[in-house]
């Protein structure tokens, strides 16, 4: 559908790319945006992500959300979200579907160990990982690396959740060779694809938290945004049972927060009276997002599920098992570099080279390659098979 706000980003106004495309490719009917987007979807790190954690380790279920299954929901909000808004629907779905690829094995919790083992080499981040992926890692293309986005979509990437003050190295990096703007709000896509991860995160933990059994629908209720919700589904289908009616209850939260959220961004715009996406950039506030009265209950639910499931005693422990495995791969790998693959290993690196190879290595790594390669490389991993 094409966009029809008239600050919605424009395909044939965009910044363009770093290196040029070669002459002679067949490349079919698509604009600079949509490309981007099946890059990313015919991406290596994009298919690694079916094995990745989104909160609970992967060979907890098949039934548990995974990262690829989030990056699929948040695209299916965000393309929602977009038309309604008249915005570039193409521009968000890749912005939805590529905001978690630098995510390291076992989510969060593999993050906190990979950053804490590269500490001497700048840390690590996973949003900036996500740039360095798909601008430096990834080699598909003859004639340079990385996918070669567009401006549009590396920009949204590295600053979907909003200006970047101070940017670690591997973003400052990536911003040197190409200036990204980190110091103004991105474009409306961007900030709705950041709007769209918070309602499917915030919505789809809730699912897998009751189906996990680390609380119960009694539990929910102390959540004032869930039990209205409930309440009201209740009085929809009086004779159906819990069971049948907690999926319900998910899809109408999803709603009211995705309306609530096409609300506050259309009386924001309006009261800024941007006209371009340039003016979006420059109105040095956000224009998507949840009303105040949303993002106050947003919040409240988001305290019961750190509460109740990510910070939970049965996900704890699996965190600190994951933890161990991160940071013993890391161990390894720098004291015998020679153990990482040829096309990872660097002759004549220094030490900070050579510890942000071994980031970058287990950084695409899936869980159950980290898994293996611990006990290969290690011992033995104490990980349930089933949550």
């Amino acid at each position: 559908m094409t966009p029809s706000a008239p600050c919605a980003s424009d395909p044939a106004r965009s910044r363009g790319r770093l290196h040029g495309d070669a002459a002679g490719g067949q490349r079919g009917p698509r604009d600079a945006f949509q490309r981007d987007r099946d890059r990313i979807v015919h991406s290596i790190p994009f298919r690694r992500l079916r094995h990745k954690t989104q909160v609970f380790i992967a060979p907890d279920g098949d039934h548990f959300r995974v990262r690829l299954t989030h990056s699929l929901e948040v695209a299916q909000i965000g393309r929602t979200l977009a038309r309604a808004l008249g915005l570039n629907e193409d521009l968000t779905e890749a912005l939805c579907l590529a905001h978690d690829i630098g995510h390291p094995p076992f989510g969060h919790s593999g993050e906190d160990a990979l950053e804490e083992a590269m500490a001497e080499a700048g840390g690590f981040d996973h949003n900036a990982h996500t740039l360095r992926l798909l601008t430096r890692l990834e080699a598909p293309y003859p004639r340079h690396r990385g996918l070669n986005l567009s401006w549009e979509t590396l920009e949204g990437l590295a600053k979907h959740n909003g200006p970047v003050a101070a940017p670690g190295w591997a973003l400052a990096e990536i911003d040197g060779e190409w200036p990204l703007d980190l110091g103004r709000w991105p474009s409306l896509e961007a900030q709705i694809a950041s709007i769209a991860d918070d309602i499917a995160y915030d919505n789809h933990d809730v699912d897998d938290g009751l189906r996990a059994g680390l609380f119960t629908l009694d539990d929910l209720m102390a959540v004032p945004l869930v039990a209205r919700g409930w309440q009201a589904v209740r009085a929809r289908y009086p004779d159906l049972g819990e069971a049948r009616l907690a999926p319900e209850l998910v899809r109408d939260q999803i709603g009211l927060m995705v309306n609530d959220v096409l609300d506050e961004t259309r009386r924001r715009l309006a009261e800024t009276n941007v006209r371009t996406a340039e003016d979006v950039r420059a109105a040095g506030r956000p224009l998507a997002g949840f009303s105040q009265g949303m993002a106050a209950e947003e919040r409240s639910l988001k305290r019961f599920l750190y509460e109740r499931m990510y910070d939970a005693p049965p996900v704890r422990a699996v965190k600190v098992e994951a933890q161990r495995v991160v940071a013993n791969l890391a161990r390894a790998y720098r004291a015998e570099p020679g153990l990482l693959p040829p096309g990872w290993r660097h002759e004549g690196a220094d030490e900070v080279e050579t510890l942000r190879a071994i980031g970058d290595f287990i950084a695409g790594m899936t869980d159950r390659y980290a898994i293996a390669r611990h006990r290969e490389l290690v011992g033995p991993v104490e990980l349930p098979e089933a949550f």
